[in-house]
Protein backbone atom coordinates (compact mmCIF):
# COMPACT_ATOMS: atom_id res chain seq x y z
CA UNK A 1 0.00 0.00 0.00
CA UNK A 2 0.84 3.89 -0.50
CA UNK A 3 0.76 4.45 3.11
CA UNK A 4 3.96 2.41 3.51
CA UNK A 5 5.65 3.68 1.05
CA UNK A 6 9.27 5.16 2.82
CA UNK A 7 10.83 8.36 1.27
CA UNK A 8 13.25 7.00 -1.65
CA UNK A 9 16.13 9.28 -1.44
CA UNK A 10 18.31 6.54 -3.87
CA UNK A 11 20.31 8.36 -6.36
CA UNK A 12 19.48 5.33 -8.83
CA UNK A 13 17.53 3.54 -9.75
CA UNK A 14 15.46 6.41 -8.06
CA UNK A 15 11.22 6.96 -6.99
CA UNK A 16 8.72 6.83 -9.61
CA UNK A 17 5.68 8.77 -9.45
CA UNK A 18 3.10 6.67 -7.45
CA UNK A 19 -0.06 7.30 -10.73
CA UNK A 20 2.92 5.59 -12.66
CA UNK A 21 3.32 2.95 -10.35
CA UNK A 22 -0.56 2.17 -9.63
CA UNK A 23 -1.54 2.64 -13.33
CA UNK A 24 1.41 -0.41 -14.35
CA UNK A 25 0.19 -2.15 -11.30
CA UNK A 26 -3.49 -2.15 -12.54
CA UNK A 27 -2.64 -3.25 -16.00
CA UNK A 28 0.30 -5.51 -15.38
CA UNK A 29 -1.19 -8.84 -15.92
CA UNK A 30 -3.12 -7.82 -19.38
CA UNK A 31 -3.16 -4.21 -21.18
CA UNK A 32 -6.72 -2.98 -21.45
CA UNK A 33 -8.14 -4.27 -24.74
CA UNK A 34 -5.17 -6.66 -25.35
CA UNK A 35 -5.30 -9.47 -23.06
CA UNK A 36 -1.62 -9.78 -22.24
CA UNK A 37 0.82 -8.17 -20.13
CA UNK A 38 3.49 -5.68 -21.82
CA UNK A 39 5.93 -7.50 -20.73
CA UNK A 40 4.59 -10.23 -22.86
CA UNK A 41 3.26 -8.55 -26.06
CA UNK A 42 5.73 -8.49 -29.19
CA UNK A 43 7.97 -5.45 -29.96
CA UNK A 44 6.62 -5.89 -33.59
CA UNK A 45 3.05 -6.30 -32.47
CA UNK A 46 1.02 -2.35 -33.16
CA UNK A 47 0.09 -2.64 -29.38
CA UNK A 48 4.26 -2.11 -29.06
CA UNK A 49 4.31 0.18 -31.47
CA UNK A 50 1.48 2.54 -30.28
CA UNK A 51 3.65 2.24 -26.86
CA UNK A 52 6.48 3.53 -28.31
CA UNK A 53 5.37 6.43 -30.97
CA UNK A 54 3.44 7.55 -28.33
CA UNK A 55 6.44 8.08 -25.58
CA UNK A 56 8.64 9.59 -28.70
CA UNK A 57 5.95 12.06 -29.70
CA UNK A 58 5.10 12.83 -25.69
CA UNK A 59 8.94 13.27 -25.33
CA UNK A 60 9.26 15.48 -28.11
CA UNK A 61 6.51 17.69 -27.01
CA UNK A 62 7.85 18.14 -23.51
CA UNK A 63 11.20 19.39 -24.42
CA UNK A 64 10.39 20.84 -27.93
CA UNK A 65 12.38 18.56 -29.56
CA UNK A 66 12.76 19.39 -33.53
CA UNK A 67 11.99 17.34 -36.57
CA UNK A 68 15.79 17.75 -37.44
CA UNK A 69 16.66 15.26 -34.12
CA UNK A 70 16.32 11.56 -33.85
CA UNK A 71 14.81 10.26 -30.64
CA UNK A 72 16.32 6.57 -29.93
CA UNK A 73 15.59 4.16 -26.91
CA UNK A 74 18.61 1.73 -26.34
CA UNK A 75 20.05 -0.44 -23.63
CA UNK A 76 23.02 -0.55 -22.14
CA UNK A 77 22.68 2.61 -19.35
CA UNK A 78 24.24 6.05 -19.90
CA UNK A 79 28.01 3.89 -19.28
CA UNK A 80 27.73 2.16 -23.30
CA UNK A 81 27.39 5.55 -24.27
CA UNK A 82 30.59 6.71 -23.11
CA UNK A 83 31.81 4.57 -25.47
CA UNK A 84 29.26 4.69 -28.19
CA UNK A 85 29.54 8.98 -28.33
CA UNK A 86 33.36 8.67 -29.58
CA UNK A 87 33.07 5.65 -31.93
CA UNK A 88 30.17 7.34 -33.72
CA UNK A 89 31.27 11.33 -33.25
CA UNK A 90 35.38 11.23 -33.53
CA UNK A 91 36.61 10.21 -36.77
CA UNK A 92 40.33 9.41 -37.13
CA UNK A 93 42.90 12.45 -36.66
CA UNK A 94 40.17 14.32 -34.84
CA UNK A 95 40.05 15.39 -31.47
CA UNK A 96 37.11 16.23 -28.74
CA UNK A 97 37.10 17.88 -25.99
CA UNK A 98 35.81 16.96 -22.48
CA UNK A 99 34.74 18.65 -19.55
CA UNK A 100 35.17 17.25 -16.29
CA UNK A 101 32.78 18.02 -13.28
CA UNK A 102 33.12 14.80 -11.43
CA UNK A 103 33.82 11.43 -11.28
CA UNK A 104 30.49 10.19 -14.19
CA UNK A 105 32.64 13.02 -16.44
CA UNK A 106 35.97 11.34 -15.58
CA UNK A 107 34.24 7.98 -16.32
CA UNK A 108 33.01 9.28 -20.19
CA UNK A 109 36.64 10.84 -20.89
CA UNK A 110 38.40 7.76 -19.58
CA UNK A 111 36.25 5.51 -22.10
CA UNK A 112 36.70 8.05 -24.85
CA UNK A 113 40.42 7.84 -24.99
CA UNK A 114 40.32 4.19 -26.00
CA UNK A 115 38.95 6.01 -29.62
CA UNK A 116 40.71 8.64 -30.33
CA UNK A 117 42.49 11.86 -29.10
CA UNK A 118 40.22 13.38 -26.22
CA UNK A 119 41.49 16.46 -24.51
CA UNK A 120 40.33 18.40 -20.87
CA UNK A 121 39.19 21.39 -21.92
CA UNK A 122 37.66 22.32 -18.38
CA UNK A 123 37.97 20.81 -14.61
CA UNK A 124 37.22 21.65 -11.31
CA UNK A 125 38.68 18.62 -9.86
CA UNK A 126 41.09 20.97 -7.70
CA UNK A 127 37.96 22.04 -5.82
CA UNK A 128 36.62 18.37 -5.35
CA UNK A 129 34.17 19.38 -7.80
CA UNK A 130 32.47 22.05 -5.28
CA UNK A 131 31.19 23.84 -8.22
CA UNK A 132 31.17 23.78 -12.42
CA UNK A 133 34.15 25.60 -14.79
CA UNK A 134 33.01 28.81 -15.83
CA UNK A 135 32.98 29.62 -19.53
CA UNK A 136 36.27 32.24 -19.46
CA UNK A 137 37.83 28.70 -18.19
CA UNK A 138 37.21 26.85 -20.52
CA UNK A 139 40.19 25.79 -23.24
CA UNK A 140 38.20 24.56 -25.96
CA UNK A 141 39.94 22.79 -28.64
CA UNK A 142 39.87 24.68 -32.10
CA UNK A 143 37.45 22.44 -34.68
CA UNK A 144 37.03 19.66 -31.86
CA UNK A 145 34.75 16.60 -33.23
CA UNK A 146 32.70 17.45 -29.87
CA UNK A 147 32.68 19.04 -26.85
CA UNK A 148 31.56 16.35 -23.96
CA UNK A 149 29.61 17.17 -20.40
CA UNK A 150 27.26 16.40 -17.59
CA UNK A 151 24.71 18.63 -16.77
CA UNK A 152 24.61 17.41 -13.05
CA UNK A 153 26.84 15.22 -11.35
CA UNK A 154 24.76 12.91 -8.60
CA UNK A 155 27.97 12.30 -6.38
CA UNK A 156 29.61 15.55 -5.93
CA UNK A 157 26.32 17.38 -6.14
CA UNK A 158 26.85 20.48 -8.35
CA UNK A 159 24.92 21.11 -11.54
CA UNK A 160 25.13 23.62 -14.82
CA UNK A 161 23.45 26.68 -14.86
CA UNK A 162 24.53 28.01 -17.86
CA UNK A 163 24.98 26.13 -21.37
CA UNK A 164 28.62 26.43 -22.31
CA UNK A 165 29.73 28.14 -25.66
CA UNK A 166 31.66 26.10 -27.54
CA UNK A 167 31.40 27.60 -30.99
CA UNK A 168 30.57 24.98 -33.95
CA UNK A 169 31.56 21.96 -32.35
CA UNK A 170 28.99 19.66 -31.27
CA UNK A 171 27.87 19.80 -27.81
CA UNK A 172 27.33 16.30 -26.40
CA UNK A 173 25.39 16.20 -22.98
CA UNK A 174 24.94 13.49 -20.58
CA UNK A 175 21.46 14.62 -18.42
CA UNK A 176 21.19 11.09 -16.87
CA UNK A 177 20.52 13.04 -13.75
CA UNK A 178 18.84 16.37 -14.37
CA UNK A 179 17.06 15.33 -17.78
CA UNK A 180 13.43 16.82 -18.02
CA UNK A 181 13.46 18.11 -14.73
CA UNK A 182 13.90 21.89 -16.31
CA UNK A 183 13.11 22.85 -19.77
CA UNK A 184 15.55 22.55 -22.31
CA UNK A 185 16.85 23.81 -25.56
CA UNK A 186 17.50 21.18 -27.33
CA UNK A 187 19.16 23.01 -30.74
CA UNK A 188 22.19 23.41 -28.13
CA UNK A 189 23.07 20.41 -28.65
CA UNK A 190 24.03 17.59 -30.71
CA UNK A 191 23.42 15.06 -28.57
CA UNK A 192 21.67 14.50 -25.33
CA UNK A 193 21.67 11.14 -23.87
CA UNK A 194 20.63 9.95 -20.21
CA UNK A 195 19.77 6.37 -18.44
CA UNK A 196 16.60 6.59 -17.72
CA UNK A 197 16.27 5.46 -13.73
CA UNK A 198 16.53 9.02 -12.35
CA UNK A 199 14.10 11.21 -13.90
CA UNK A 200 12.49 9.22 -16.95
CA UNK A 201 11.69 5.63 -15.83
CA UNK A 202 13.32 2.40 -14.51
CA UNK A 203 16.58 1.17 -15.40
CA UNK A 204 17.53 -0.74 -18.47
CA UNK A 205 16.24 2.53 -21.02
CA UNK A 206 18.80 4.78 -22.12
CA UNK A 207 17.34 8.07 -24.29
CA UNK A 208 20.08 9.49 -27.03
CA UNK A 209 18.23 12.83 -28.92
CA UNK A 210 20.60 13.18 -31.72
CA UNK A 211 21.05 16.03 -34.22
CA UNK A 212 20.47 14.15 -37.97
CA UNK A 213 23.40 15.40 -39.36
CA UNK A 214 25.35 13.84 -36.65
CA UNK A 215 24.13 10.27 -37.80
CA UNK A 216 26.37 10.45 -41.01
CA UNK A 217 29.83 10.25 -38.98
CA UNK A 218 28.38 6.54 -38.01
CA UNK A 219 30.37 4.36 -40.41
CA UNK A 220 29.65 0.90 -41.36
CA UNK A 221 32.37 -0.14 -39.23
CA UNK A 222 30.93 0.02 -35.84
CA UNK A 223 28.71 -2.56 -34.15
CA UNK A 224 25.38 -2.45 -35.32
CA UNK A 225 24.28 -2.09 -31.83
CA UNK A 226 26.55 0.87 -31.14
CA UNK A 227 25.91 2.43 -34.44
CA UNK A 228 23.40 5.42 -33.98
CA UNK A 229 22.58 5.25 -37.45
CA UNK A 230 21.71 2.09 -37.67
CA UNK A 231 19.41 2.42 -34.48
CA UNK A 232 18.21 5.31 -35.99
CA UNK A 233 16.90 3.51 -39.62
CA UNK A 234 15.41 0.86 -37.48
CA UNK A 235 13.08 3.10 -35.15
CA UNK A 236 15.27 1.72 -32.10
CA UNK A 237 14.31 -1.58 -32.96
CA UNK A 238 17.38 -3.22 -34.53
CA UNK A 239 16.72 -6.00 -32.00
CA UNK A 240 14.18 -6.13 -28.93
CA UNK A 241 14.19 -2.99 -27.40
CA UNK A 242 13.35 -2.92 -23.42
CA UNK A 243 9.66 -2.88 -23.97
CA UNK A 244 8.75 -2.96 -20.50
CA UNK A 245 10.87 0.27 -19.80
CA UNK A 246 9.56 2.01 -22.73
CA UNK A 247 5.79 1.29 -21.40
CA UNK A 248 6.77 2.94 -17.70
CA UNK A 249 8.83 5.55 -19.56
CA UNK A 250 5.77 6.65 -21.43
CA UNK A 251 3.77 6.72 -18.52
CA UNK A 252 6.26 8.89 -16.46
CA UNK A 253 6.25 11.20 -19.20
CA UNK A 254 2.38 11.10 -19.64
CA UNK A 255 2.79 11.83 -15.80
CA UNK A 256 5.04 14.91 -16.86
CA UNK A 257 2.55 16.28 -19.37
CA UNK A 258 -0.57 15.86 -16.40
CA UNK A 259 1.68 17.87 -13.89
CA UNK A 260 1.87 20.92 -16.58
CA UNK A 261 5.16 19.83 -18.19
CA UNK A 262 8.86 20.73 -17.97
CA UNK A 263 8.64 24.42 -16.82
CA UNK A 264 5.59 23.77 -13.71
CA UNK A 265 8.17 20.49 -12.88
CA UNK A 266 11.09 22.88 -12.57
CA UNK A 267 8.82 25.03 -10.03
CA UNK A 268 8.57 22.28 -7.82
CA UNK A 269 11.88 21.19 -8.10
CA UNK A 270 13.54 24.66 -7.52
CA UNK A 271 11.09 24.76 -3.92
CA UNK A 272 12.36 21.31 -2.78
CA UNK A 273 15.91 22.17 -3.41
CA UNK A 274 15.65 25.61 -1.71
CA UNK A 275 13.76 24.08 1.55
CA UNK A 276 17.05 21.84 2.10
CA UNK A 277 19.83 24.11 1.44
CA UNK A 278 17.98 26.35 3.83
CA UNK A 279 18.11 23.97 6.22
CA UNK A 280 21.56 23.50 5.54
CA UNK A 281 22.49 26.56 5.88
CA UNK A 282 20.99 27.28 9.01
CA UNK A 283 23.81 26.65 11.48
CA UNK A 284 27.27 25.30 10.97
CA UNK A 285 26.20 22.21 12.07
CA UNK A 286 25.49 20.85 8.62
CA UNK A 287 28.36 21.12 5.53
CA UNK A 288 26.98 21.66 2.25
CA UNK A 289 29.56 20.34 -0.71
CA UNK A 290 28.86 22.26 -3.61
CA UNK A 291 29.26 26.10 -4.15
CA UNK A 292 25.73 28.03 -3.85
CA UNK A 293 25.77 29.08 -7.73
CA UNK A 294 26.25 25.48 -8.78
CA UNK A 295 24.14 23.41 -6.14
CA UNK A 296 22.68 20.53 -7.58
CA UNK A 297 18.55 20.70 -7.47
CA UNK A 298 18.74 16.97 -7.74
CA UNK A 299 21.52 15.57 -6.10
CA UNK A 300 21.77 17.30 -2.60
CA UNK A 301 25.22 16.55 -0.70
CA UNK A 302 26.76 17.25 2.31
CA UNK A 303 29.26 16.39 5.35
CA UNK A 304 28.65 16.43 9.38
CA UNK A 305 31.77 16.97 11.84
CA UNK A 306 32.84 13.21 11.67
CA UNK A 307 32.02 10.09 9.98
CA UNK A 308 30.93 8.70 13.07
CA UNK A 309 28.41 11.35 13.12
CA UNK A 310 27.71 10.63 9.32
CA UNK A 311 26.92 7.28 10.18
CA UNK A 312 24.84 7.87 12.92
CA UNK A 313 22.57 9.85 10.75
CA UNK A 314 22.55 7.35 7.80
CA UNK A 315 21.23 5.09 10.61
CA UNK A 316 18.58 6.69 12.68
CA UNK A 317 17.46 8.05 9.42
CA UNK A 318 17.21 4.89 7.60
CA UNK A 319 15.30 3.44 10.81
CA UNK A 320 12.95 6.97 11.00
CA UNK A 321 11.60 5.64 7.07
CA UNK A 322 14.16 7.97 5.01
CA UNK A 323 16.39 5.39 2.54
CA UNK A 324 18.80 5.74 0.43
CA UNK A 325 20.83 8.85 2.17
CA UNK A 326 24.09 7.37 2.21
CA UNK A 327 26.78 9.60 0.62
CA UNK A 328 28.44 7.36 -2.68
CA UNK A 329 30.79 4.98 -1.86
CA UNK A 330 33.54 7.10 -3.65
CA UNK A 331 33.00 10.40 -1.62
CA UNK A 332 31.31 9.54 1.82
CA UNK A 333 29.03 11.73 3.34
CA UNK A 334 25.16 12.37 2.99
CA UNK A 335 23.37 12.69 -0.41
CA UNK A 336 19.33 13.86 -0.32
CA UNK A 337 18.67 13.23 -4.14
CA UNK A 338 15.54 14.56 -5.07
CA UNK A 339 14.46 14.02 -8.46
CA UNK A 340 10.75 14.94 -10.25
CA UNK A 341 9.08 11.93 -8.47
CA UNK A 342 10.40 12.50 -5.06
CA UNK A 343 7.30 14.03 -3.33
CA UNK A 344 7.61 17.59 -1.06
CA UNK A 345 6.20 16.28 1.82
CA UNK A 346 9.64 13.89 2.21
CA UNK A 347 11.56 16.91 2.20
CA UNK A 348 9.42 19.05 4.44
CA UNK A 349 9.52 15.34 6.54
CA UNK A 350 13.82 15.00 6.20
CA UNK A 351 14.11 18.74 7.59
CA UNK A 352 12.29 18.14 10.78
CA UNK A 353 14.31 14.82 11.31
CA UNK A 354 17.28 16.99 10.50
CA UNK A 355 16.42 19.22 13.17
CA UNK A 356 15.62 16.91 15.95
CA UNK A 357 19.41 15.18 15.19
CA UNK A 358 20.84 18.27 15.34
CA UNK A 359 19.11 18.98 19.14
CA UNK A 360 20.37 15.63 20.09
CA UNK A 361 23.90 15.69 18.62
CA UNK A 362 24.48 19.35 18.24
Amino acid sequence: MSENRLFNFSAGPAVLPLPVLEEAQRDLLALPGVGMSVMEISHRSKTFEDILARAEADMRELAGIPATYKVLFLQGGASTQFAAVPMNLLAPGGTADYILTGDWGKKAYKEAKKFGAVKVAGTTESTTFARVPRQDELQLTPGAAYVHMTSNETIHGNQFFYVPDVGDAPLVCDMSSDVFSRPIDVTKYGVIYAGAQKNLGPSGVTVVIIREDLLARSTDALPSMLNYKIQSENGSMYNTPPAFGIYILGLVLKWLKGAGGLSAIEVINERKAATLYAELDRSGFWKPHAQKDCRSRMNVTFRLGTEDLEKAFAKEATAAGFDGLKGHRAVGGIRASIYNAFPEAGVSALVEFMREFEKRHG
